[in-house]
């Protein structure tokens, strides 16, 4: 941790800034989590030491709750859920994820105590738990939280006062940093990084968060002085400013004041409409609104597995965008990402290849060139069109992501690894392709016969890999 120095900033509290100079994709610094747990819902999926999804686990013999790769995972996880174990064990079942994770932390107090521990710079004790500005309902919740957590915690351990326990459960309300599965495109569990909780944010920041190998790593998007203040983006950039904010205020409890708050930077590209016979304000509001009841709709049929449906309600809804709003707008973007994504999913890939087309060559204006999310969008789509036989601009979108992930993810990485072989396999296809279209095609459509076409996994609406996420 020598790369950094803690400080107090101007008016966010303390912050991290550089102690040395950072170029794009440098690993400012790398941690382990204090302490972390599997999502509810996967519990029986993923792996409770090393986070990665497998077919078999091999589940826990005493409380039948925890499941783990193999015995190496399972030895190692034992300083944690020791405890857990027996609590589960006594208690009949597992509490919810907040209340395993708070758990988590106080079992680690207790054995260690609530000071710094090694190479944190900053202990569970002093971090922010912002109780004072819950509203009503997270009062409420946090009220049934204390209640679970007292019936979960074991009476002959240590004894916490009410006070304290309130305080760990709103570090993990917004402090919580989602993990993503060894690839990088779903996210399965939550956890405490206190060296990260010091990272303050910006909407465009020069600093991104991944999960990797069991730790997380802050890398460096370009350029980085001695004395610059370190930041990443708590929220998606994909939103106006008012938005952002909106959601910054609810879920962290601060004012966001970055330049491209202040100024509004990009906004009139996120709500772009048509300049050839522009449409007049009520038109344009009239569409927005539709779309945001149509993506609702579509939202529904989705996380319901109506695919079909979905593709309509799209189709619908984009047949009412097109006319008004431009090819930047957040609202038809957003449309264009899950038409793209599920036509993929039904291998309608002609189809799928021309929205996500359109989908990366708006997000290329509105993103970070270094955005990890960009550089997703930009595999998408690359694979899309490598699937539908247009090899030039597949392995052209295949690169452009490649370039980004080596930033935000490093070489290292499964999902860079994946990319690499992908653009490998592209490259050695498109010389194919120059070198005789028609014996390329004649080879593809033979390829084809034997084998099926690979697609994304089937989509889903839960949460995607992100920084700080605060529990539902």
């Amino acid at each position: 941790m020598e790369t950094v120095e803690v400080f107090d900033t101007d008016g966010k509290g303390r912050g991290l800034k550089a102690a040395k100079e950072f170029w794009a994709g440098d690993v400012i610094f790398a941690e382990r989590a204090y302490a972390a747990v599997v999502f509810d819902s996967l519990t029986h999926l993923v792996c409770h030491t090393c986070f990665k999804r497998h077919a078999k686990l091999h589940r826990c013999g005493q409380c039948k709750f925890a499941h783990y790769c193999d015995r190496t995972c399972q030895k190692d996880a034992w300083v944690n859920h020791k405890n857990e174990c027996a609590a589960i064990k006594k208690h009949g079942k597992a509490p919810n994820e907040n209340i395993r994770l708070a758990a988590r932390i106080m079992w680690r107090i207790e054995r260690e105590g609530g000071g710094l521990t090694e190479g944190c710079f900053v202990s569970i004790d002093s971090l922010q738990n912002h109780v004072e500005h819950f509203g009503e309902e997270e009062k409420k919740e946090l009220r049934l939280d204390l209640e679970s957590f007292l019936e979960f915690w074991p009476h002959d351990g240590k004894q916490f006062a009410m006070q304290y326990i309130s305080h760990i459960l709103g570090v993990i309300n917004c402090n919580g940093f989602t993990l993503s599965d060894q690839r990088g495109l779903q996210a399965v569990g939550v956890g405490i990084f206190p060296n990260l909780c010091l990272v303050n944010h910006d909407c465009w920041p020069n600093c991104t968060v991944i999960f990797n190998n069991g730790k997380i790593e802050l890398r460096a998007l370009g350029k980085i002085s001695i004395g610059e203040e370190l930041t990443v983006s708590y929220v998606d950039f994909l939103n106006v400013c008012e938005d952002r904010r909106q959601q910054l205020k609810k879920q962290y409890y601060f004012d966001c004041t970055c330049e491209h708050c202040q100024k509004g930077i990009k906004d009139d590209l996120m709500l772009a409409v048509k300049e050839e016979e522009k449409p007049s304000p009520e038109v344009v509001k009239d569409v927005i609104q539709f779309s945001k009841e149509a993506i609702e709709k579509i939202d529904k049929a989705r996380s319901e597995g109506l695919y079909k449906e979905v593709v309509k309600l799209c189709r619908a809804c984009l047949e009412k965008q097109e006319p008004v709003l431009g090819d930047t707008n957040i609202y038809m973007l957003r449309i264009l990402s899950i038409l793209s994504e599920v036509l993929s999913y039904l291998q309608h890939v002609d189809e799928a290849a021309g929205y996500s087309k359109r989908m990366a060559d708006g997000y290329l204006k509105l993103y970070h060139p270094n955005n990890a999310q960009l550089g997703m969008a930009l595999m998408r789509a690359g694979v899309t069109h490598w699937h539908a036989g247009l090899i030039e601009a597949g392995h052209g979108m295949i690169c452009k992501a490649y370039a980004i992930l080596l930033v935000t993810h490093g070489p290292t990485h499964p999902i860079t690894k994946d990319l690499e072989a992908m653009r490998i396999q592209t490259e050695m296809e498109l010389r194919m392709f120059q070198q005789n279209e028609f014996m390329y095609y004649k080879m593809r459509e033979a390829a084809l016969q034997n084998q099926q076409i690979q697609v994304l996994p089937e989509p889903t609406n839960e949460i995607s890999p992100g920084i700080f996420q605060k529990k539902q």
